[in-house]
């Protein structure tokens, strides 16, 4: 009875114990699924969103959206687009809010400095001289550097808050990138603004934010300097143990210039071979990440979402769908962001659906079609054509449906959850198709006949092929 009593005492322990951790664990998961500041999201009618304001640069040029937009400012996000001409690089800055990138087109040279972390990628002085003839070769002992990526259209860069990072265009073409800023994530601390901190180059003051701006216009006075240019000359001097002629050089700027600028010499990174780091990401794509050994300096931070191998969903009368979360990137979990990306044939139809946890920003990347966007109340909020470059913000849980014109569409879907989701209004795996004949004829007041056309009038998932009597839009 003794040896019972305390085998019952010991069980009855652990399960309080593990029902304590339980509970903590699953309080900081929500809470990590809550990362992003509230809005009120009061929308009558949305809009198709271009960009308002272009900023120009030495070896390139930074295109605006709207952040005042109220389509913006529901979902809490900021969108830019940079293009980048062939030697531009854009100078390295941070943010206090995640970022997430997609290329759209070209190549280049991709680099983060993660705070704390080892220069891994190291040349020796001899190699720099066998490579160039340099002055830096000669007189240094080579160069050491955090980890040089080569990206490619169709690559996701996912940035933490905080990340520093530059981008380097080695293609014969221009390099274009857009950018999704997670403003309304909990990371960013500093209100619900752009701001870009450049350390090198001379911003405008349109990277200063909207409440830069505002002091502006209320007479203070404002600079386009990097971050560096606001430290006294002598303590700066000291801190990084160079001359005041140097610190001068560090601090200057130049407006023409702007936050891209152009390589002169021959520019010089330890990076790998395109093909070779192509290759080896192609095999981790197809086995897999577990995300159980990588750390803060070796997680991934970008992933190949073009390649039409790994598409989640396939029809080959209607196009395909990929997408990358959290699991695909485990990065992600920390930014609370995740992405998909579609392509739609001729007259092909995505299917009806919302998004239960997450609000949808759409960047149009090819061709054209219709969109309608329906709020809780069953109002028509958005019903028009779009075409490439356009954004649409699709608020969480509105229902949304699009269909490809003559030339076909395609987009991504920046989304602001790690593990978004979808649920479809129609096909396999919806609403319709998971719920019995009869209270889909008392819910509708309908036939149990026409209960059960409704249910499988569509056996298509997610991607609907074109019917006979579809026309375009």
């Amino acid at each position: 009875m003794a040896t019972y009593s305390c085998l019952l005492s010991v069980t009855l322990s652990f399960l309080v114990l593990f029902s304590s951790c339980s509970a903590q664990i699953s309080q900081v998961t929500s809470r990590g699924r809550q990362q992003r500041i509230q809005t009120q999201c009061n929308i009558q009618k949305l809009n198709t969103l271009e960009p308002q304001q272009r900023i120009e640069a030495e070896a390139g040029h930074t295109d605006l959206w709207d952040q005042n937009s109220e389509d913006l400012q529901c979902a809490n996000v900021a969108v830019l687009r940079h293009t980048i001409q062939n030697r531009g690089l854009l100078v390295p800055p941070y943010t206090s809010y995640p970022q997430m990138i997609y290329v759209l087109q070209g190549e280049g040279l991709h680099g983060a400095s993660i705070p704390g972390c080892p220069e891994t990628f190291q040349y020796s002085q001899q190699q720099s001289r066998s490579q160039s003839q340099s002055q830096e070769g000669k007189e240094g002992r080579g160069d050491e550097h955090q980890k040089v990526r080569q990206i490619r259209e169709g690559d996701v860069i996912a940035l933490p808050a905080g990340i520093t990072h530059w981008i380097y265009n080695n293609g014969q073409s221009n390099l274009v990138v857009v950018s999704l800023c997670d403003i309304g994530n909990a990371a960013n601390q500093l209100g619900q603004s752009l701001s870009d901190f450049f350390l090198a180059g001379s911003p405008q003051q349109e990277f200063q934010g909207q409440q830069g701006r505002q002091q502006g216009q209320q007479g203070h006075e404002q600079s386009d300097s990097n971050v560096y240019s606001g430290f006294n000359q002598d303590l700066l001097a000291e801190a990084l143990n160079i001359d005041r002629e140097l610190v001068s050089k560090l601090q200057r700027s130049d407006r023409q210039r702007g936050c891209i600028v152009r390589v002169q010499d021959e520019f010089q990174v330890l990076a790998p071979h395109r093909r070779e780091q192509q290759e080896r990401e192609e095999r981790e794509q197809e086995q897999g990440r577990n995300g159980l050994e990588e750390t803060i300096c070796t997680f991934s931070l970008k992933h190949n979402i073009n390649n039409p191998s790994l598409a989640d969903v396939f029809n080959p009368r209607a196009g395909r769908s990929s997408s990358i979360n959290a699991y695909v990137l485990p990065n992600l979990e920390k930014l609370q962001l995740s992405i998909n990306k579609v392509v739609l044939y001729k007259n092909a139809i995505y299917a009806p659906h919302w998004n239960p946890e997450a609000h949808s920003i759409m960047y149009f990347t090819r061709g054209s079609g219709r969109i309608q966007i329906v709020s809780q109340r069953g109002d028509s909020v958005f019903d028009d054509n779009v075409k490439e470059g356009q954004v649409i913000v699709v608020p969480q849980a509105f229902a949304v449906v699009q269909k490809a014109g003559n030339r076909g569409l395609e987009w991504i879907s920046f989304k602001t959850h790690p593990l978004a989701m979808i649920n479809q209004l129609a096909g396999r795996g919806s609403f319709l198709s998971s719920t019995p004949v009869d209270v889909l004829a008392n819910a509708f007041n309908l036939s149990r006949e026409d209960a059960r056309k409704l249910k499988n009038g569509r056996r298509e998932i997610t991607l609907f092929s074109p019917l006979r009597s579809s026309s375009d839009y």
